[in-house]
This record gives structure tokens, sequence and C-alpha cells, in this order.
């Protein structure tokens, strides 16, 4: 059974993928939280041009990616689980536990180095919050993610069915936690005890940097109430927020070449967490 998972592992996380995406489009459709400022047909274009770009690089510079690396670490007996003697369903879901909270560790490290905000400024910098948000990010970011994703499997040595779970989880959940969907605040506010959700993930997408700089966590939700990194609600309200960054307000700047270009040309502005001699208050 394992194996007949991790063999379908592309046409599994495809699926995932496209099933997400139709639901949530339908769901803004539906029941959408904000209005849209921007043109819905050009940051589409951008994003999802941004999508294919990195689904290509991925394949070509890491044929064996994530889940190929759990299948070498555990022929070859490397990392924690692979040398532990644990019944496999715990490897499984501390594994999926631990690689959440080493992608919510990266996250707050590119907003903490300068260099590497420069690349996540692509994901900021989109002036509306819809779920095509949730796979906008740098080509470059994208390839650092992988790096450190896979030299964290092999150090957990986690098992390769962890890895497809953990990965399809992310997915899904960064698009479900970016969708412009109104949730009934009695369910936001059980639901997020669970999962971030839209509300949630919204705040970080603030052009405050005290707020853009918490809610850093994209699956699970538990990390940034336990490392003080979360804040409940934005100061303006969800609807009287304004999303993006503040050096980047222009639209037609915001195209796929332009966004491309975005971390070679543009400011890192007030955001960088370790930015001197600017306060909240200031922000």
């Amino acid at each position: 059974m394992n194996m007949l998972i991790i063999e379908n592992e592309p046409f599994i996380r495809l699926g995932a993928f496209l099933g997400i995406f139709f639901g949530m489009a339908l769901a803004e459709l539906v029941a959408p939280r904000r209005r849209l400022l921007t043109s819905k047909a050009s940051r589409w274009f951008a994003n999802i041009g941004i999508v294919a770009i990195n689904t290509v690089l991925v394949r070509l510079l890491f044929p064996v990616a994530a889940v190929g690396m759990a299948v070498i670490a555990a022929q070859r007996s490397w990392g924690l689980f692979n040398n532990v003697a644990v019944p496999y369903w715990m490897a499984v879901v501390l594994s999926v536990v631990i690689l959440d909270f080493v992608i919510y560790l990266q996250h707050v490290l590119f907003h903490a180095t300068p260099i590497f905000w420069r690349l996540h400024m692509m994901h900021h910098a989109d002036m509306d919050f819809d779920f095509t948000t949730g796979s906008r990010f740098h080509p470059i970011e994208i390839v650092l993610s992988m790096l450190i994703k896979m030299a964290s499997v092999v150090l957990i040595g986690a098992p390769a069915v962890s890895v497809i779970i953990f990965e399809v989880l992310l997915n899904a959940t960064s698009m479900f936690n970016h969708a412009n969907v109104r949730l009934p605040l009695g369910i936001d506010r059980v639901l997020r005890l669970f999962v971030v959700t839209p509300d949630m993930h919204r705040v970080h997408h603030s052009v405050f940097p005290f707020e853009t700089n918490s809610n850093f966590g994209f699956n699970l939700p538990w990390w940034d109430r336990l490392m003080g990194t979360y804040r409940d609600q934005p100061r303006l309200g969800h609807e009287g927020m304004t999303i993006g960054l503040n050096q980047f307000r222009d639209p037609s700047r915001l195209t796929l070449l332009g966004i491309l270009a975005l971390p070679f040309v543009g400011k890192t502005g007030n955001y960088p967490i370790n930015r001197r001699g600017v306060s909240d208050e200031d922000s």
C-alpha cells in the first residue's frame, strides 16, 4: 500500500491541487470576504504563471525531491526515525508535525533576514488576497525551501508516506488559508485551534510590519501561539485593512516579469524583523 502511494505521488499531489484549486475558486465566488481591488485576470496570470515556472524548475533541479530523499534515507538508515524504534504510525504523525514546525521556522527566517526577505517580498507584494496568493513564491525561494525540506527529511528520517501527506496538506492549507472566503466567526474561532484559517493568515498580509511579522503558520496554528507570534485580528479589521507592502502599490509593476525581478530591483522597506530604529508604532 505504501509503495502504491509513493509510486503515484505526482498524481496524488496533482489531484489534490486541482481539487482544492477549483473548490476554493468556487467558495470565493459564493462567499467572498473582501472586495478585490485589482484586476483578477492580471493577478491570476502572474500567480498561476509562477506556479507553472516553479513546478517545472523543481522537477528539473530535484528529480527525487523530498519524497525521494525519504526513500534514500530509509534505504541507508539515515535520520532519527530510521534509527529509533517507534511505531510506524507514530513516526508518520510526528514527521508531519516536525516538518510543519520546520516550515514555520523557515518562514520566520525569511522575514528576519533582509536577503531572504527580498525573495519573500514577491509573496507579500500581492495587493489582493485570494487562494492564488498561496502559491505565489519566487523560484529562488522555492529552490531554497526545497533544500531545507530535503535536509529536514533526512535528519528526521521521515517515512516517505509522511512526506507525501505533509506536502499535500501544506499545498492544500496554503490555498485554503489564503482564500478570500467568509467563514462564520464561530466556526473560524473553533477551526483556528486546529488549522490556520483565512482570517488568521490574512493578518500576516497587512501593510503594517507589526502585523506582517505575525501569524507565520501555514498549516498548524500552534507554533504562533507557542512562539509568541500570534495576532488575533488586524488593527483595522478585515474589511478595512490594506493588503500588500507599502513600497509596492502600483499594480502595473506587479506583472509576471515584474514580480520575478522584484527581489533585485525593489526596496525591502521596514519589514525585516531585525530592522533597527523602527518601532511598531512607527510602522
